[in-house]
């Protein structure tokens, strides 16, 4: 991930939901797209009120450096259309959906996933990796575990999309998504994406870039 500089007038520049930034980053790399990641804290997601603002400004301050391009690396993640607002005011183009689910499961399975069983909560490999700090931390479990009803007691299952695909790395997650999912008193069900979706959304978004 880069910071611009010499150089980005050849580049794009890629506002990231902090959540998103590193997948993002590799699948640039990997393709060789000449892409700059800017993430922006995933703690946002918490307040979700604050992403279209936030957003605005980084992409100011990227043209500000002599960017070719800049794009926006989320999707509308909570802000009820603030976000498309802010991408129509300032010319730039989102990824698609509702939210990063919708990017690696696909926004149909993710929909019918929920329609199935709505009290679904979904993770990615960030939050398995974050729980401790994103979910427990950030409501406070750790401090008052007598919360844990208030927050998941309308779920009945936590369902993974995982995107790793190493063996190695994927039992690695396993271990802490089962205890993301002890912590929220539910069972786990596991579901492997892989980042395809991901991939094919940012080589679109990329590519209206170019």
């Amino acid at each position: 991930m880069a910071l611009g500089g010499r150089g980005a007038r050849e580049r794009v520049g890629l506002v990231a939901c902090g959540a998103l930034a590193q997948p993002a980053a590799q699948v640039a790399a990997r393709r060789g797209w000449p892409v700059d990641v800017h993430p922006l804290p995933p703690l946002l997601h918490n307040r979700p009120e604050r992403i279209a603002d936030e957003v605005a400004r980084l992409v100011s301050t990227l043209r500000d450096r002599g960017y070719r391009e800049v794009v926006v690396g989320y999707a509308d993640c909570g802000t009820y259309g603030a976000l498309d607002a802010v991408c129509a005011r300032l010319g730039v183009a989102r990824l698609p959906g509702l939210h990063c689910y919708d990017l690696y499961a696909g926004a149909a399975a993710v929909e019918t996933l929920a329609a199935q069983e709505p009290g679904t909560y979904l993770l990615t490999d960030f939050l398995v990796r974050s729980f401790e700090r994103t979910v427990v931390h950030e409501l406070g479990l750790d401090r008052y575990p007598q919360l844990r009803a208030d927050y998941f007691g309308h779920y009945t299952r936590v369902l993974w999309l995982a995107q790793a695909q190493d063996p190695v790395e994927l039992a690695e997650l396993r271990v802490l998504a089962q205890r993301a999912a002890e912590r929220t008193g539910l069972p786990l069900q596991v579901r492997v994406t892989g980042t395809g979706g991901l991939e094919r959304a940012l080589g679109a978004l990329v590519g209206a870039a170019r």
